[in-house]
């Protein structure tokens, strides 16, 4: 009767909602793993799971006399999850037919994301040939029985959803030694709670999304600020969202593609999410590309309309590239706010703002959501058009696998229109409820760090490239709240690796994306780090490697999963959205996946040069060059040669550099001969396009006029 009692108080308070799997099949040994939220988790998983198991419980649990309480209505074990003697009192558990209930964090979190995974649970899995049962709890962590390290989303009666998803099992890994077997296994669970993590985030649209953010965390939160210094909140990110989406929905037409020509600004994001509101694309356009750049972007996804900002474009200096448009209207937000008459304002102030699912256009999580560009660097650019749910999906990877909160700061300074700029920084602050300083230009080294240091940001994205240049400017103390800094776009060099742990004690995050990919494929974490990869691949993603003549390491790397893209819009055939065959990408990328499941990047399929008949990777020739001459910037391209096929051109910041340091450094990193560069150019800075990689274009272009 008391379980009964509680249940129903439960459902009452905390609107608990069962979703998944709810038939569960009798097995012999089944063990179920849950995240852990909150005090109430336990209680909350013996009222609503459908089978009476055991309950495995951290030995600190029991020194509440309330929780001892709690436990008298279920059975339990209480162990130290560390201990590994603790774990064989589980293993006899399960193989005398207990269902078993265990936290594999072992804790209750401090940070509403995954913590450590202890290797135990993984291990005892494995061991007993366990069927595995995963359940999410989503909710309890806002509730005040939980452990977070701030009140901001708290409330007394939070939502709860415990999500019940498919089975799984966790084979025996093969090792040679039980430590290593143990330790297998635990990186084993650990994938499998992220993929729990992952499956069970909901998945709507950006706007959606957007209103339970505002719902969990409050409209008085501040969130977000750019370079005028004052902190919006997400009240006043709401207000504005629907009155630029109401303002650009009278000059566009629903499921437009509409491009934006806009700098990093919170207008910006606000013009994003509004337009997402009304069913409208943002198609966001590179106002570094050039009239021809910007007009073969618009060609290719059949723009019509460009919004823009007058004050930006003259700051900018962009009013040549804006007149050099053709066949497509430019509109001014300075302009279009006068068509934000009185009408518009009393359904602002009078309904939107309060019941603004009811104002806005109904869209599913199907349809597309925005329209990025690749940079062009294989001949004209290509639409990527991304759904709701592809943006929605990426950010659930990454929240999986790392824990931003509300406590955190970022600090963006990529390009809205380049793919990191978008979902890290547009999108996944304002639906996670992390706040966000949104900078105009990356490439504002000594500012920067400045900036970092006065805001008290705690996470970085960038490029090699940039990073680099930050740390030259940078005073040792500039970083010290930096928690995450993730490398990405650019393979790492290891100078600018070395100087970030010298002279800050940053350990660089690398990661990989691809525009297609809404971008993040793969990242290491503090959890799975593993130098000179670019980390495990996300949850919900499935790798394929296809074999490539000439290249014995690695293969050609497909990649499909709920992130990749709905398709391209192709220059030949514009505005009609080519699916990725078979749903699998091609990165382009040749890549090897270790034992570990770390991917290492050998270079992209066309950066291999054919010298004498011989695959040269121009990866290869860049590093060779990074270690004779690690202080300066190295990129390596090619050129015709009728007699050897091809020949590899260096272009590099140091005018010392010679043939002979790098044959000195090729023998030293046992590289092949071939891969020391035939011709060795010195220029006073590489060429960069506005998403901070290399311009490989213009080096091709350079290196081809070379003779």
């Amino acid at each position: 009767m008391v379980a009964v009692f509680l249940k129903f108080i439960c459902r009452i308070i905390f609107r608990v909602e069962v979703t998944g799997i709810t038939n569960i099949p009798k097995q012999n040994k089944l063990l179920i793993i849950a995240n852990h939220e909150s005090f109430l988790d336990g209680l909350l998983l013996g009222l609503f799971l459908p089978i009476r198991a055991t309950f495995v419980v951290h030995t600190s649990v029991l020194n509440s006399l309330l929780f001892r309480q709690i436990l008298r209505l279920t059975p339990f074990l209480a162990v130290d999850p560390s201990s590994p003697l603790a774990m064989k009192k589980v293993i006899k558990l399960l193989e005398s037919g207990q269902p078993v209930v265990i936290f594999p964090e072992g804790r209750i979190t401090l940070t509403g994301s995954l913590m450590k995974v202890y290797d135990g649970p993984g291990f005892v899995a494995a061991r007993t040939g366990a069927t595995i049962l995963p359940v999410r709890i989503d909710g309890a962590a806002r509730s005040y029985f939980s452990r977070l390290q701030h009140d901001e989303s708290k409330t007394l009666f939070p939502k709860v959803t415990i999500s019940i998803l498919p089975t799984t099992h966790i084979p025996m890994p093969d090792a040679v030694t039980a430590k290593l077997r143990r330790r297998l296994s635990g990186d084993a669970m650990r994938r499998e709670m992220q993929n729990m993590l992952f499956s069970s985030a909901p998945i709507n649209t950006l706007f959606e999304a957007f209103l339970d953010a505002v719902s969990i965390y409050g409209r008085k939160t501040a969130l977000v600020e750019d370079m005028r210094k004052i902190e919006e909140s997400y009240g006043d990110l709401l207000k504005k969202s629907l009155a630029l989406g109401r303002i650009a929905s009278k000059v566009t037409t629903a499921y437009e593609n509409v491009g934006v020509l806009m700098p990093n600004v919170t207008n910006t994001i606000c013009l994003v999410f509004g337009m997402s509101a009304f069913a409208r694309v943002p198609a966001m356009l590179n106002y570094t590309a050039g009239s021809s750049g910007i007009q073969n972007a618009c060609t290719v996804a059949r723009i019509n309309t460009i919004i823009s900002s007058r004050e930006f474009i003259k700051v900018a200096k962009l009013e040549e590239v804006v007149a050099g448009l053709k066949d497509v209207k430019v509109l001014y937000l300075e302009d279009l706010r006068a068509s934000f008459n009185l009408f518009d304002k009393l359904w602002l102030m009078g309904f939107a703002l309060w019941l603004p699912r009811l104002a806005i256009k109904k869209s599913h999580a199907t349809d597309p959501a925005v329209v990025l560009f690749t940079s062009g660097s294989e001949g004209k650019p290509k639409g990527v058009v991304h759904s709701h749910g592809n943006i929605l999906a990426n950010i659930a990877q990454i929240k999986a696998v790392i824990d931003f909160s509300i406590q955190d700061k970022f600090m963006m300074v990529l390009p809205l229109f380049h793919a990191f700029g978008f979902t890290c920084g547009a999108i996944m602050p304002l639906v996670t409820g992390t706040r966000l300083f949104v900078y105009p230009s990356p490439l504002h080294y000594r500012v920067i760090p400045e900036v970092i240091y006065d805001r008290g940001c705690t996470v970085l994205f960038g490029t090699s490239t940039f990073l680099g240049n930050y740390a030259k400017f940078a005073n040792p103390y500039d970083f010290y709240k930096l928690r995450y800094v993730v490398a990405g776009a650019e393979r790492l060099s290891e100078e600018v690796r070395k100087v970030w742990a010298d002279k800050f004690g940053i350990r660089i995050l690398e990661g990989y994306g691809a525009t297609e990919c809404a971008p993040v494929l793969a990242v290491n974490t503090p959890m799975a780090n593993k130098n000179g990869s670019v980390g495990t691949l996300m949850p919900g993603l499935e790798p394929k490697l296809e074999a490539v003549p000439g290249i014995d390491c690695g293969g050609l790397l497909y990649v499909r999963g709920p992130n990749v893209m709905l398709g391209y819009y192709l220059y030949d055939q514009p505005g009609v959205i080519q699916p990725p065959q078979d749903f699998w990408y091609n990165t382009g990328d040749i890549v090897e996946i270790d034992n570990d499941g770390f991917l290492f990047i050998k270079g992209r399929v066309k950066r291999f040069a054919k010298v004498a008949g011989e695959m040269v990777s121009l990866e290869t020739v860049e590093d060779i060059a990074n270690h004779a001459s690690p202080q300066h910037q190295h990129a390596a391209t090619t050129q015709i040669d009728a007699q050897r096929g091809e020949n590899i051109i260096l272009f590099t910041t140091d005018s010392t550099l010679t043939r002979e340091q790098l044959a000195n450094s090729t023998r030293e990193l046992g590289s092949p001969e071939l891969a020391i560069a035939r011709k060795v150019t010195a220029i006073e800075e590489l060429p960069l396009l506005g998403t901070g990689k290399t311009d490989y274009v213009t080096l091709k272009q350079m290196a081809e006029n070379e003779k």
